[in-house]
């Protein structure tokens, strides 16, 4: 099984313009991404994917492979599969370049959920606990059946705790993809969703389609970076 990792990078975030370039610690959070990426050793390849000149000298000046984006893509799994059109893959995992503390075990879960042949797409979600990051939009949450297929994702809280006299578990997605080539390229035919379009949340395209995500739960402590607050958060991390 040829497995590859893809890393789209997009300069002009509308909520944190230029986040993947900014410092956290001694490199830039793209570069970080890139190398916790690259040294579990899990991948066949390690590409970041871009829009931007600055990025793609950022990777391939530290030795990194880059690929520029011909077209204008609205989502990061759009961006990679333009990528990967042409090249012999049989599973893609999309790192998102805001995410620099991929750890080996979480990812390695992740492409051992294609054993099962019925999976398309794969994600993560971990454990949420505290009451301001469970109402934080800018966090994603999940929620799953039995078989930790995804049901929903949402900014909103999910589930709703209308009975507050039981134990309700919240999970936060963590947006890191895997995806079968068929299942991505069949992604990037499909026009834009209404969930997805009104979370702004990509991964509500395949449900709307009928294709569940399966998730795995990982022990991840990492941070999204969305805004200069996830940041600090990032910095304290590390």
């Amino acid at each position: 099984m040829n497995v590859v990792a893809m890393i789209p990078a997009r300069y002009a975030a509308s909520r944190f313009p230029g986040k993947l370039m900014k410092t956290l610690g001694n490199k830039s959070v793209i570069l970080h991404t890139h190398d916790n990426t690259l040294a579990t050793g899990l991948f066949d390849e390690v590409w970041v994917v871009t829009d931007s000149d600055v990025i793609y000298k950022e990777i391939s000046s530290h030795g990194g492979h880059a690929k520029m984006s011909v077209k204008e893509h609205e989502s990061g799994s759009d961006r990679i599969a333009e990528a990967v059109e042409n090249m012999d893959v049989d599973i893609i995992v999309n790192v998102q370049g805001d995410t620099p503390f991929v750890q080996k075990e979480a990812l390695k879960q992740l492409i051992d959920l294609f054993k099962d042949s019925f999976v398309q797409v794969a994600s993560m979600m971990r454990p949420l606990k505290e009451k301001e990051l469970i109402e934080n939009p800018n966090l994603v949450k999940v929620v799953v059946n039995k078989n930790m297929d995804s049901l929903l994702f949402s900014r909103s809280v999910i589930p709703y705790p209308r009975n507050t006299q039981i134990n309700i578990m919240h999970h936060e997605h963590i947006g890191i993809y895997a995806f079968t080539k068929k299942a991505l390229l069949n992604f990037t035919k499909w026009p834009v969703t209404p969930l997805e379009d009104a979370e702004k949340i990509e991964c509500l395209r395949f449900l709307e389609h009928g294709i569940p995500l399966r998730m795995t739960a990982v022990d991840y402590q990492g941070v999204g970076i969305d805004t200069p607050e996830d940041l600090k958060r990032a910095v304290e991390l590390l």
